[in-house]
């Protein structure tokens, strides 16, 4: 197991429909992180959710409207998470964006 280490926890709010040109939010996000060469993002789909619009983002049976919130998760130093997100100026349908410290206990696969 690798020494804890202090790192950030980036989160991006947004919803499934975000679109930047013809190309999902949530995509052209993690692309950028990976250019940036972050650690990793992973993006999470909620169930239901809302926020500034108070609007109500749920999922109903058989809707083809649905517009479930999705949350962008990056960790890395503190340093190159912020200098991302200044990158990321240009793409007005983000939500809310919020930094928090986290521990790092593993990383990565890890042999006896």
């Amino acid at each position: 197991m690798l020494a804890p280490s202090s790192a950030m926890l980036l989160r991006i709010y947004t919803d499934e429909d975000a679109l930047f040109g013809d190309q999902p939010l949530t995509t052209l996000i993690v692309k950028r992180a990976r250019a940036a060469q972050l650690a990793g993002a992973t993006v999470l789909r909620g169930s239901l959710g809302y926020g500034h619009s108070s609007r109500l983002h749920t999922h109903r049976p058989f809707g083809l409207d649905d517009n479930l919130p999705v949350v962008i998760e990056i960790v890395d130093a503190e340093a190159p998470l912020r200098a991302f997100v200044d990158t990321l100026d240009d793409l007005h349908d983000i939500g809310l964006i919020t930094f928090e410290k986290v521990e790092v206990v593993r990383y990565g696969n890890q042999t006896p």
